[in-house]
């Protein structure tokens, strides 16, 4: 393919609350098998985007584990590969990534060395599989000088968590406001960019020059009247999991049968990091109803409308409902879990009774167990 990716995973929302303590919000589980992450990078390898860089921050060790190998992703080539760039110290410039625009700025030799005409830029914490290829023909076509991939507001609880934006006819942007109080329209960014890369050097330079840093205000927002932007607009499954609900909300997506379908054996497929773990095993007297049960899980009691991820252990006589159980999870004897994320690796003593009555409740028990 004729262009080349970025993926902007440095940051942390503290709208994740303690699930942001240990990782980056990219590398947070989904589905019981993926990584956030994984979707954007299997959306460009099956659009043949070839070389790919993902710009990482807070909370990097998480993620830099998962991104080991791009074997996985099928970046492992003579030509292109996948790239992991984290803040550095330079004789000048001592920074963390201070915004978006400022991470691809710390990383423009990358680009600059670079010779694909076009840059597909992406977020690491959207739930999605999409065709890069056609992006890319649409932005050709209207020739634009950015395009942004949207979608209807109805997918999402609260529009004004994102950039809402307003289109003419010929699907141009003609207004564009980010995290606004008062949403003035239902389309949303899905945090999705296709630009020219000598365009995209230009005005990352010019914002460095200005003392600007973020992407979305410095040059989406105020190029908007001055540069050709055009909204891709889609229909397909999309999702931000910046906070706990809408976390949560994803997850439970994937109990439905066509949103499984069509992540799971619709082509193409998602990718991930493998781990070499035995089948889930149900002993005898267990019982599981509408869930999703990843490798290495055993089941000794109840589990209902749940997503249990690698290595979950469930205790005899416990009763799981419509709860999120993270990688490593012990579940005592006894337990009772309704409407809660449990963290991953954690150990829930026996008899133990947490039910998240006012929204979804996270489980954190401070009795990390460690490797031997």
């Amino acid at each position: 393919m004729r262009a080349l990716g970025i993926i902007l995973a440095g940051g942390n929302s503290n709208r994740m609350r303690e699930l942001s303590n240990k990782r980056a919000v990219a590398a947070m589980p989904v589905a019981g098998s993926f990584r956030s992450i994984d979707f954007a990078l299997s959306s460009m390898t099956n659009s043949h985007i070839q070389k790919v860089a993902v710009l990482t921050q807070y909370n990097a060790r998480s993620l830099n584990e998962h991104l080991n190998s791009s074997k996985w992703w099928d970046f492992g080539r003579k030509q292109g590969g996948l790239f992991v760039f984290s803040p550095t110290v330079t004789t000048g410039n001592s920074w963390w990534y201070r915004g978006t625009a400022d991470a691809i700025y710390q990383n423009l030799s990358w680009l600059k060395n670079s010779h694909e005409p076009y840059v597909v830029i992406a977020s690491g914490d959207g739930v999605y599989k999409m065709d890069f290829n056609k992006v890319l023909e649409y932005h050709i076509s209207k020739r634009a000088d950015v395009t942004v991939v949207c979608t209807e507001g109805s997918q999402v609880q609260d529009i004004s968590r994102f950039g809402v934006l307003k289109m003419n006819e010929d699907c141009r942007i003609e207004e564009f406001e980010e995290k606004p109080m008062m949403a003035r329209s239902n389309v949303i960014s899905t945090g999705i960019y296709v630009i020219r890369r000598r365009q995209l050097i230009e005005m990352i330079e010019r914002c460095a020059q200005e003392g600007r840093y973020d992407f979305v205000n410095d040059v989406l927002i105020r190029y908007k009247n001055l540069k050709r932007i055009y909204g891709y607009k889609i229909d397909t499954y999309w999702s931000n999991i910046a906070s706990v609900e809408d976390y949560y909300r994803t997850n439970m997506d994937f109990l439905k049968p066509e949103v499984r379908k069509y992540f799971f054996t619709e082509y193409p497929g998602v990718y991930s990091k493998i781990d070499d773990l035995p089948p889930a095993k149900y002993n005898p007297g267990s019982c599981v109803k509408n869930s999703l049960v990843a490798s290495g899980c055993i089941i000794n009691g109840h589990v209902e409308n749940s997503i249990l991820f690698k290595g979950a252990y469930v205790g005899n006589n416990c009763v799981i409902k419509n709860s999120i159980v993270l990688n490593d999870v012990y579940l005592g004897d006894n337990t009772h879990i309704e409407n809660c994320i449990v963290e991953s690796r954690d150990t829930i003593r026996a008899n133990s009774y947490h039910c998240g009555e006012d929204g979804i409740k996270i489980v954190v028990e401070k009795n990390e167990r460690y490797a031997i």
